[in-house]
């Protein structure tokens, strides 16, 4: 039904709007700079400020050909079942099949402060069962699961739309179930090599157990070409301060690294993380960053960060250490296009012979 689509680097991605935006419409032509360079896919997250993601993917899809548009991700206890079908067929539509459903499943906290259900293993489970039936057109009556009970569901008998499902999330555990039932996964960004060796770990040990096999495990990394001052603390040190800032988040991050918890708790409690006023890349300023960044380990920060090569070289660590692709994360195109032009002399070639854009 729709074309198979393959750029020069299938096996890279990168975050549109990477971090805190507000300027929704640079998306469209970090889009287009990113087609423009061989880019396979655009991952898109979501805040509740300027970032609907719906919105966002829709609008990268009127202004490319090419490219990939997942998202990475949004939330399966946010939306009616029948209301994130819908919004999955109309923009694999819209852009001609070249969507992903990203689903990640948040912090507690959160949904507690929204009064909305935490969504466990099995809701999950149900969930990506239900959009797969309903992209196939089929009428599901009488569905009574942790998602809830309905009556009828169907978003109508001539849709067919095959949506590639995503996993977003790090823990063993979570990684594991995915690999049963999800197409593949993003990982997090901050994760050590040997964190994303395990990862992908789990992830197989999970498709083995349900028979299933060949699901794309994707690297995110921060990459800063060259940074400032400036750059570094606001792409490195405020991005990984606003994870380590959230209950629940920090502790997922900080565990699955092997990291010192008790760092952690004196991060936290530190008067400069405690007086910034809310998430640290949204409001603190070069000062406070600067005073933030003493707080966190060195180690605490994998990355690609430096010169060209340097970068290339971290970006080719990420697929000997078993990742299948790599989200390219806190940089634009346009910054890290050097950075992919060391990449092209180094890339292994041999592992992405045939590969589609396609993102799971």
């Amino acid at each position: 039904m729709y074309p198979t689509y393959t750029s020069k680097f299938p096996e890279l991605g990168f975050y549109g709007l990477p971090g805190h935006s507000r300027a929704p419409r640079d998306i469209l032509h970090q889009a287009q700079d990113a087609e423009a360079l061989g880019i396979g896919n655009i991952m898109i997250s979501e805040r509740a400020d300027f970032k609907e993601i719906s919105a966002l993917c829709g609008a990268v899809a009127g202004v490319t050909d090419t490219l990939y548009i997942g998202t990475s991700g949004t939330n399966l206890n946010t939306r009616h079942p029948i209301v994130t079908a819908s919004m999955g067929s109309t923009l694999n539509r819209l852009s001609e099949g070249r969507f992903a459903l990203g689903l990640a499943k948040g912090v507690k906290l959160r949904w507690k402060a929204l009064n909305v259900d935490f969504p466990a293993f099995a809701h999950e489970r149900s969930f990506v069962e239900l959009m797969r039936k309903l992209w196939n057109g089929e009428q599901v009556i009488g569905h009574d699961s942790p998602l809830g009970q309905y009556p009828a569901l169907q978003l109508a008998p001539y849709v067919s739309e095959d949506i590639p499902l995503l996993y977003i999330g790090f823990g063993p555990k979570s990684l594991e179930h995915a690999g049963q039932i999800y197409d593949g996964a993003h990982l997090h960004t901050f994760m050590s090599d040997q964190a994303l060796t395990e990862s992908v770990t789990a992830f197989r040990r999970g498709e083995t157990a349900a028979g299933r096999a060949n699901g794309k495990l994707w690297s995110v990394l921060a990459t800063v070409h060259q940074p400032s001052d400036t750059d570094y603390l606001k792409m490195i040190v405020a991005r990984l301060a606003t994870y380590l800032q959230i209950p629940g988040y920090g502790e997922a991050l900080v565990k699955v690294n092997g990291w010192d918890m008790e760092t952690l708790h004196r991060f936290r409690s530190a008067p400069e993380v405690k007086n910034v006023g809310g998430a640290i890349d949204s409001v603190a300023d070069f000062t406070q960053l600067e005073n933030i960044e003493k707080l966190i380990p060195e180690h605490w920060r994998p990355a690609a960060v430096g010169d060209a090569k340097t970068c290339a070289e971290r970006w080719v660590d990420q697929f000997n250490a078993g990742a299948d692709g790599l989200i390219i994360h806190a940089s634009t195109p346009e910054q890290f296009a050097p950075v992919l032009a060391e990449y092209e002399k180094i890339r292994p070639n041999q592992l992405f012979a045939g590969r589609s854009n396609r993102p799971g």
